[in-house]
């Protein structure tokens, strides 16, 4: 019998099942023409929630390492991530006063695409980014980063050189950190005694209820609700004092700690509120967790269904964006180019490479003008708004735009 796996925050054996999606390649490890007739590898997509902690977590089949030391995810090609982040640096400086005697620190930093906007109002910054491509193009812009995985070793160093934070933030990286305890106790030690810490992640929450299981994949190690991330930050000397929801990702939270003795930020009503939401939820029931494996299923048949029927009309597809989530959806619902004849991504690295596992080729956007698709499959639905909007112009010729979560829609 095969050996339960522990959770990743505090060990417990892990019996309880969210979903499985069954074996999948890493979702940004995008193929070279001459790697296509290569072996492959496969990993479980199976998640499982610790019903001490109610963390829902994979396991870490592979390292972090392996995964982010090149990436192929550049933030700065979202126009809307983009602004997203602007807004965020204006509200820092409103509501906690951060300015040019400030220091600001941001975790997984990628391309530079948030503390640009930092910079530019001269407020000292340092970027933390594993993935060496990436990182090169934030230190190209003028952003000091360092390239590295960040934990309580490098904490520990950072403080020991007078370089504690005012501002210490982390967009997306929490979901895609193997060793939470080492990260988070990194944290506190790095924060200066009135400092403030922001996280933003993917809710949990959102993710049953609107049936994103595309947003599971290996890069994400782990998928939080508001109380499974309270506990752990409270192991580790700090207090969620606020915690906004946000649009994006499909729906995200951004949450604001301190440390546990500085007590000049109370918890706030919003924070109170969200907790009592998850509990009447049934997060701290295991059986609330275990109905969302029959959604997905039924979501994959549906999605199926309507690309059966219209190939059957002879009608050509094409997908646009090659993101992570894309890939665990292509994956799992076993869907080629029998489907799709290509995907269209902005990002130049993707461009003639093709999608990990189902081996559909990669082209940049101007391919939509020259063949004429009758569907443009929309793998970042999060970003479907922006998207129909740049490419309004094929209903010239009657395309229409697909959208598979939370479950099949078309727009005309």
């Amino acid at each position: 019998m095969q050996k339960s796996p522990n959770c990743r925050f505090c060990k417990s054996p892990l019996q309880y099942t969210l979903v499985d999606l069954g074996m999948s390649p890493l979702c940004e490890s995008f193929l070279k023409a001459e790697q296509l007739n290569k072996m492959e590898p496969f990993y479980p997509l199976h998640v499982y929630v610790c019903e001490h902690c109610l963390l829902a977590q994979l396991e870490e089949y592979v390292s972090a390492q392996e995964i982010f030391t090149e990436y192929a995810y550049f933030s700065s090609y979202s126009d809307s991530w983009l602004r997203h982040a602007k807004n965020y640096t204006d509200l820092m400086v409103e509501r906690f006063g951060i300015n040019t005697k400030s220091f600001v620190v941001e975790l997984a930093s990628n391309d530079g695409y948030l503390l640009q906007y930092f910079v530019e109002k001269a407020i000292p910054v340092l970027g933390i980014e594993p993935a060496k491509n990436v990182a090169m193009v934030a230190i190209e812009k003028g952003i000091p980063t360092i390239i590295e995985f960040f934990g309580e070793k490098m904490a520990e160093d950072l403080a020991s050189k007078g370089k504690q934070t005012d501002l210490l933030l982390g967009n997306n990286v929490l979901a895609q950190v193997p060793d939470l305890n080492d990260f988070v106790q990194g944290m506190k030690i790095l924060l200066k005694p009135q400092g403030i810490i922001t996280m933003e992640f993917p809710h949990l929450i959102r993710l049953m209820e609107e049936n994103q299981f595309d947003t599971i994949y290996h890069e994400h190690f782990s998928y939080f609700s508001f109380i499974a991330t309270e506990k752990i930050f409270t192991a580790h000397g700090l207090t969620i004092f606020d915690v906004e929801e946000l649009p994006t990702h499909g729906g995200s939270l951004r949450i604001y700690a301190r440390h546990t003795e500085d007590e000049t930020r109370l918890i706030s009503d919003r924070a109170r509120e969200l907790k009592m939401r998850e509990e009447a939820a049934g997060l701290m029931q295991m059986k609330t967790y275990s109905a969302f494996s029959e959604q997905v299923k039924e979501t994959k048949r549906k999605l199926l269904h309507f690309l059966i029927g219209a190939k059957r009309e002879g009608k050509s597809i094409c997908g646009y964006g090659a993101p992570g989530k894309g890939n665990t959806l292509l994956n799992y619902c076993g869907i080629r180019t029998d489907f799709l004849d290509y995907v269209v991504d902005r990002n130049p690295y993707k461009h003639g490479r093709f999608t990990p596992g189902t081996h559909i080729p990669i082209f940049p956007p101007d391919k939509i003008q020259e063949t004429r698709p009758d569907y443009i499959f929309i793998l970042p639905w999060n970003l479907k708004n922006e998207i129909i909007s740049q490419m309004a112009y094929i209903r010239e010729w009657g395309g229409k735009f697909i959208v598979p979560i939370p479950e099949v829609k078309i727009y005309e």
